[in-house]
């Protein structure tokens, strides 16, 4: 799609959504990560003519943003003039990889239009929003604010410009919608993350996947106050030329509560970046491992009675809904799991970590305790090594051997006495990391006084609830979200509505197994890819066809199993699990297969590129293909080693393995279903011409 010989001489793509240097995303969201990740690749693409469009936030302004003048004659003209009439635009670069150019708009400066824009949606659109409701104005005043940003654009540039406009979610859906009521030349994509009703119902507990037909929309939005931001939504499908969404699972959530049947499905990727040698992400994988046991040690300081060399890390983020992210199945398989790891006397120790943002007041003592005197115990350590050290060094120098009973003296002893003493703790370890606000109501915590984990000495399972994204600025666990994940064993991601799965996938890309859901659109994308995807690490949970206590079970059944292999098999797999990146590459899915189909397809729907003379886009063709089963994986359970838990860190020595030939079958396996051209912004790509 980049402008060249075969293409319209302006071709311009506009993506306006809510998010960009939005800092409530920053830390963790999905439609962040994919606008952000996307970005290096979309500006290779389509280089100077691809602009980002969000709302000014000043506090991220000042550190996410370089301001600079705009880059062409027509942008400048442009926001020269919504300036003087009355609004505030600012261009620059985003600071990420890529460098993407942004146009923000200050939604806050043009307040005072608020009334009269609501006006102009309802005489236009018939769609009326309460004032109490500050995030559908905003959606309001940024929708018209877009819209008038394409108009300008439109009437400033010198010849008739060909403009994609690519609009996620509904927060920047009217601006779509308007463009359409004013019939403005610009070609439309609408994507949808999540639908509004659909995170809604699943929240509430329904049998959502079951009783999707049954719904009546408006009055579920109705009763649940969201309705007027569901007919912003549904205007916005129903306006754009193109609809997409992020999974065949979400597609079908659409077409029943949207009444729009999704155009193309475009998957979410990354940007993977891969290691020259195959041991170098492993080797990450150990650092991150020993900063995770340092803060276990001081956590569980007084009752460290388990092996951390047998001891497996889990965990699960996201945003806190206890249901849809399928925390309340994971907690029940926790219990489960503790119970059948006690009955086979497992010396395996599993520590499951929750990461959900939830409200707090401040760390908890017990737990800064932990660190506190975990940290001193290093240090009187350190000084009693010095002390040995020295001696041992003297009695060297003189050419004798060391009287062992003399190289300590009473003061080494009392010390350490003193470090013995305060280890000593009176209260198990705390469950909770931070002091919640709702400590009463809050469902984590409930539902684990109601299974009993609370970390007692009998428990091979430990549970550890961490109620505030990970920041490598901490007192308490100082890493940040990436190098918590490769410090960890397994993500399990049980969700009962994920229109996508970042969490997984970024466990993928970073060689880490996970579990997930075919309710998931990750997990459905590589059932769709992989023959077996839990010989790559992959484990796909059935919540879509089986009761909770089912699912609960396959989960339970998922997680000892997991526990039994051995730390060289573990090894083996993460090596298999990382071979899984280059699916999920924004190379492979953006250059090549879903988004080139998606921009081909908007261009080949309106009008306003019809008089265009030239080969009209056409995806590259291809035929499916699955990933079979590793060549390494037994054929049959016959031939599988341990299949009870022993020592982690046994050697199979009768299992042969080969990295490096393990490797090189599995390239041949995971080998790409497309051939990945490979061109710059300033080449064309020969494509097939219109029939």
């Amino acid at each position: 799609l980049q402008t060249g010989r075969d293409y319209p001489p302006i071709l311009c793509s506009f993506s306006p959504s809510w998010l960009p240097n939005h800092s409530r995303f920053v830390a963790v969201g999905g439609i962040y990560t994919v606008i952000q990740t996307k970005a290096r690749l979309t500006c290779e693409e389509w280089g100077e003519n691809y602009f980002l469009v969000g709302p000014y936030m000043e506090s991220s302004v000042r550190t996410q943003v370089e301001l600079i003048e705009p880059c062409n004659a027509a942008l400048r003209r442009t926001i020269d003039k919504m300036n003087s009439s009355g609004c505030k635009v600012y261009f620059g670069r985003w600071l990420i990889e890529g460098s993407p150019y942004v146009i923000l708009l200050d939604v806050g400066f043009t307040a005072w239009s608020l009334d009269r824009w609501k006006s102009e949606l309802w005489e236009n659109c018939s769609i009326g929003v309460p004032w109490f409701d500050r995030e559908a104005n905003d959606a309001i005043l940024f929708g018209f604010l877009t819209a008038w940003l394409l108009g300008e654009v439109c009437t400033q540039c010198d010849e008739p410009p060909h403009i994609v406009a690519h609009f996620h979610e509904w927060l920047a859906g009217l601006g779509l919608v308007l463009c359409r009521q004013r019939q403005l030349p610009v070609a439309t994509i609408f994507t949808t993350h999540a639908t509004l009703l659909g995170r809604y119902l699943c929240a509430g507990n329904v049998d959502f996947y079951n009783n999707l037909a049954e719904f009546n929309v408006d009055k579920e939005a109705g009763d649940r106050q969201i309705y007027h931001r569901y007919c912003l939504e549904r205007a916005a499908v129903r306006c754009t030329h193109v609809f997409t969404t992020v999974s065949q699972i979400t597609a079908i959530e659409a077409e029943h509560l949207l009444k729009r049947k999704p155009d193309i499905v475009t998957p979410n990727g990354l940007n993977v970046k891969k290691f020259s040698a195959m041991h170098e992400f492993q080797n990450l994988h150990a650092q991150s491992k020993a900063r995770i046991q340092e803060f276990v040690r001081g956590h569980f300081y007084g009752h460290l009675d388990f092996n951390l060399d047998k001891t497996v890390f889990l965990f699960i983020a996201g945003r806190y809904e206890f249901s849809n992210k399928g925390a309340d199945i994971f907690l029940e398989a926790l219990a489960r799991l503790n119970y059948l790891l006690r009955v086979n006397h497992s010396d395996v120790t599993i520590i499951a970590f929750f990461i959900m943002p939830a409200r707090t007041n401040n760390f908890n003592v017990e737990t800064l305790k932990g660190q506190a005197v975990r940290k001193q115990l290093w240090d009187t350590a350190q000084t009693v090594k010095e002390h040995f050290g020295k001696k041992l060094y003297e009695s060297l120098l003189v050419g004798q051997l060391p009287d062992v009973s003399k190289m300590l003296d009473k003061e080494d002893f009392t010390m350490m006495k003193r470090a013995i003493f305060a280890t000593q703790r009176q209260c198990l370890p705390p469950v909770c990391s931070h002091n919640m606000l709702e400590d009463s109501s809050d469902p984590i915590l409930n539902c684990i006084r109601r299974i009993g984990l609370f970390n007692t000495a009998q428990d091979r399972v430990k549970v550890i609830f961490h109620p505030e994204f990970l920041s490598s600025t901490s007192p308490l666990l100082p890493m940040d979200y990436e190098e918590f994940v490769r410090g960890c064993h397994l993500g399990v991601f049980p969700s009962y509505y994920e229109p996508w799965g970042y969490t997984p996938a970024e466990c993928t890309v970073m060689g880490i197994p996970s579990i997930s859901t075919n309710l998931s659109g990750f997990g459905c994308f590589m059932e769709e890819h992989i023959a077996d995807p839990s010989a790559y690490g992959i484990y796909i949970l059935d919540r879509r066809y089986c009761g909770v206590d089912e699912s609960c079970n396959q989960l339970t059944s998922f997680l000892f199993q997991f526990c039994q292999q051995s730390r060289r098999q573990r090894i083996i797999q993460r090596n298999r699990t990382e071979r899984l990146s280059d699916l999920l590459d924004w190379r492979y899915l953006g250059r090549v297969r879903y988004y080139t189909h998606t921009h081909t397809h908007t261009q080949n729907t309106v009008n306003c590129f019809s008089d265009h003379e030239g080969p009209m886009l056409c995806p590259l063709s291809a035929t499916g293909f699955r990933y079979p089963r590793p060549a390494s994986v037994p054929p049959s359970p016959a031939h599988s080693l341990h299949s009870s838990p022993h020592h982690s860190e046994a050697e199979d020595e009768e299992e042969p393995y080969d990295e490096d030939l393990e490797a090189e079958k599995d390239r041949v396996n995971i080998r790409q279903p497309f051939n990945m051209p490979n061109r710059n912004k300033n080449q064309t790509v020969s494509l097939p011409e219109k029939n």
